[in-house]
């Protein structure tokens, strides 16, 4: 991952670059989360680390180290949860615009630009830019789909826990063949997101 992007913003007056990324939008169980992963130049010049990329394309011992390195390194990194039960009331592309929101409403430091994975966020107070495919093009959006990756499983590993019988902690709530028998074999459980009509996904066990 290069720096394009952030030098670009860097030459033009920007100095605290931060990075908005969720994970969760499409499972069928748990929480969306987003992260904001905050940056000046001198910081991100001297602790920048290569591999940190999308993370989707990273695996997860991987993420779990560069986790730790952008905790470690960056200026400020803050999350945003919303539940299931939010993600059923108000859909989940308003929960994901509330998740960014409440991790963006912790920051300490004003960021004087904020870039966003996607094309859809808009937010009062900041100055944002959106980019499709943002997480493979900023390495700070990339840092924050790690941490919102990260946190996310962390969840998920934890409702396994309560929930074994779905696997939990192996697909993390995704529409997996596995999580598709599970469901089919003990229902639905209340991490479960009702709005996504899931009957309609279900994939029976005896065709």
């Amino acid at each position: 991952m290069n720096l394009l992007i952030e030098k670009k913003l860097w030459s033009k007056g920007n100095n605290f670059i931060a990075g908005v990324d969720e994970a969760g939008r499409g499972p069928l169980a748990g929480p969306v989360v987003a992260a904001v992963v905050v940056f000046d130049e001198a910081t991100l010049k001297k602790t920048f680390n290569k591999k940190i990329n999308d993370s989707k394309k990273l695996s997860s011992k991987l993420r779990d180290e560069l986790y730790t390195h952008i905790l470690e390194s960056a200026n400020s990194v803050e999350v945003g949860v919303v539940t299931k039960n939010v993600i059923d009331k108000i859909n989940i592309l308003e929960a994901t615009k509330q998740a960014m929101n409440i991790a963006l409403q912790k920051l300490s430091i004003n960021p004087e630009i904020v870039l966003v994975d996607g094309n859809f966020y808009k937010h009062q107070k900041y100055s944002i830019t959106n980019l499709v495919k943002g997480d493979a093009r900023s390495y700070i959006i990339a840092a924050a789909s790690i941490v919102a990756k990260v946190t996310r499983d962390k969840i998920m590993i934890e409702y396994d826990k309560q929930f074994p019988q779905f696997g939990f902690a192996k697909h993390k709530g995704y529409g997996t063949a596995l999580h598709i028998r599970n469901i089919n074999e003990y229902g639905y459980s209340p991490l479960h997101r009702t709005s996504f009509h899931l009957q309609s996904k279900l994939i029976s066990e005896k065709k």
